[in-house]
């Protein structure tokens, strides 16, 4: 397994970000992974679930968001998010153009991904990963932030938990069941946190990730 770290320039004006690519020798497919809003790439759930994912021979490109490379506290605009996931997910494709691309967040990160591909839509990307997507604020049972996500033309995994605060279980499944693309995976008692007793659910995760990923 090789770590590489790296510098990606979002633009001429707001500059570089951190990146992290981890690659296994019998490399079968990419996956981009962006943060959530309360924690950066090197938070122990980022760390931890790319290094699960290579043990299943998938590499992932892990990258800060700007606020985050800044030291902010208040998320970047989205404009400013989708500029960045697209220069990662480039990134992504130049460095391995005859692989699979995938791309995925965590809670902010996967929704701003699929922001970006609801209007832009790369040809060489093959699907996209929810770690918890935040379908509401807490309390506010809307879901008000999935209408895009008719507009995704690419295959989408939904890893949920039951107990998530920012996704009542039974909205998201009336999300996911009216996008014929969408996958949703329950993980019984997991939080947003995907927190559910003393269980370790990252192996459970990346399991599922790479089941989904061998159908492409």
């Amino acid at each position: 397994m090789k770590v590489t770290p790296l510098q990606l320039e979002v633009s001429e004006s707001i500059g570089n970000v951190s990146a992290e690519l981890i690659s296994p020798e019998q490399l079968k497919a990419i996956v981009t992974l962006a943060h959530g809003a309360g924690a950066g790439m090197n938070h122990p759930f980022m760390t931890a679930l790319a290094e699960e994912l290579a043990l299943l021979n998938i590499g992932t490109l892990r990258f800060n968001f700007p606020f985050t490379e800044q030291k902010k506290r208040r998320p970047d605009f989205p404009a400013v998010a989708h500029k960045t996931i697209e220069v990662a997910i480039n990134k992504a494709q130049e460095l391995f153009p005859k692989l699979s691309i995938f791309v995925s967040g965590k809670s902010f990160g996967g929704r701003m991904s699929s922001q970006y591909l609801s209007k832009f839509k790369p040809g060489f990307v093959k699907g996209i990963i929810f770690f918890g997507f935040p379908l509401h604020p807490p309390g506010k049972l809307t879901i008000d932030r999935a209408a895009h996500l008719k507009d995704i033309t690419v295959p989408m995994l939904f890893l949920q938990g039951t107990r998530d605060e920012l996704a009542t279980w039974n909205l998201i499944e009336q999300v996911t069941n009216e996008l014929s693309l969408a996958t949703l995976y329950k993980l019984e008692g997991a939080n947003h946190a995907f927190k559910s007793g003393k269980q370790n659910l990252i192996p459970v995760l990346a399991q599922a990730t790479d089941e989904w990923i061998e159908k492409f």
